[in-house]
């Protein structure tokens, strides 16, 4: 791959990966809050049915969480292969992963057929 294919890929991961923080902080902090305080500061939700929806908020925020942090792990991992010389080949087979492929999803470490 050529230094300015490399460069341009490596500026995009680096942009996702500033979106995605900015994104983990949030969820982070979203997943921590306590939502709906009752009259006299306690955090217990007056009726069940918004305690339901609290807990219900606070799961999808986590899991929300957790994938944006997987996100991230492979983000990382592409810029060290960047750094390597390794950006661009499947980590299974060693085949390339097509240009097409990484435009669309630059992190990606497997090639289309290791990928299914």
């Amino acid at each position: 791959m050529k230094k300015s294919e490399l460069k341009a890929f490596k500026e995009k991961l680096l942009a996702l990966r500033a979106r995605l923080l900015g994104d983990v902080h949030y969820l982070a902090e979203s997943a921590m809050n306590r939502h709906g305080e009752a009259p006299g500061g306690t955090t217990m939700p007056i009726h069940m049915a918004d305690l339901g929806t609290e807990n219900y908020e606070q799961e999808f925020a986590f899991s929300l969480l957790e994938t944006e942090e997987a996100t991230l792990e492979a983000i990382e991992r592409a810029l060290e292969k960047i750094e390597e010389g390794t950006y661009g080949v499947c980590d299974e087979c060693g085949a390339k992963i097509p240009k097409g492929r990484l435009k669309v999803l630059p992190f990606a470490s497997l090639c289309v057929k290791c990928a299914e």
